[in-house]
């Protein structure tokens, strides 16, 4: 019998691709994301065809996709271009760990895997229960600041500071997690970062490398307990940026370690 899934798919971010392979369906790609880094191998298989505002429509077009995915608001303009191209496109735009484990399971369902991908899910969701048992029996909770980028300064989005809960700290800006766009994440003063005293500062700047003594340098943060404590930690941007598997395992993992050290120190 004929596959009746997509049997083309332009993977304009690095979730679906990751997804993808990792329920055992990558033959369905036929180009992805320029900044996927899962799996490595997915880099040298696949042309890379989009960042993550902007996309290279004719070469796109040229790959006959029978489906484009991609996530945001921010990519309306490329799925316009492509639906006007007469492209089949799927943007989702969930924002929370609930809505990544149910992105997992809606993917694996459009491609004709859905065993697998609920398998997938599964796996997710006992990991993350996995860690908030570790974080439960923790001696204490730190006040953590997420640091999404540096010029300006944006905390992190919703599934982080969720994230940021499960692995045992308490997110110092939890009426910004609700905030789906960045611009509406800017601190608009860096001394409020302060006020709020974190024990522990984590930093993704969204593919560029995170440097703790810069933050440190900061006018006013040098008394802050996590500067003062030498708490400022990178957090890899592929594992917890993206609303995919990764930040699931990897990235509420690299959290908890991190937490867990501070929380057992003396």
């Amino acid at each position: 019998m004929p596959d009746a899934y997509p049997q083309r798919i332009v993977c304009l971010t690095e979730e679906p691709t990751e997804v993808l392979y990792a329920i055992g369906e990558e033959h369905r790609i036929v180009g992805i994301s320029g900044f996927t880094v899962r799996p490595p191998r997915a880099r040298k298989e696949k042309p890379k065809v989009s960042a993550f505002t902007s996309a290279k429509i004719e070469q796109i077009l040229d790959l006959k996709p029978d489906l484009a995915i991609g996530f945001s608001d921010i990519q309306a303009d490329i799925a316009r271009e492509l639906i006007r191209a007469g492209v089949e496109v799927w943007i989702s735009n969930h924002r929370s760990v609930e809505g990544i484990v149910a992105y997992i399971r809606r993917l694996g369902a459009m491609v004709g895997a859905a065993a697998k991908a609920d398998a997938l899910a599964d796996r997710a969701q006992a990991n993350l229960d996995r860690i908030a048992t570790l974080a439960a029996a923790l001696p204490r909770r730190p006040r953590v600041y997420f640091e999404e980028w540096d010029d300006p300064l944006i905390t992190g989005i919703r599934w982080v500071g969720e994230l940021v809960r499960i692995a045992g700290g308490d997110d110092v800006f939890p009426e910004l997690l609700e905030e789906p766009l960045a611009k509406q994440r800017i601190l608009a003063d860096p001394l409020e970062v302060v006020r709020r005293s974190p024990d522990i500062v984590l930093g993704s700047w969204c593919g560029k490398r995170f440097r703790p003594e810069r933050v440190a340098a900061r006018p006013g943060w040098q008394d802050m307990p996590a500067v003062r404590d030498g708490e400022l930690h990178e957090i890899k941007s592929p594992i917890i940026l993206q609303p995919g598997p990764a930040a699931l395992f990897d990235g509420v993992e690299a959290m908890h370690d991190i937490i867990a050290r501070w929380a057992r120190k003396a």
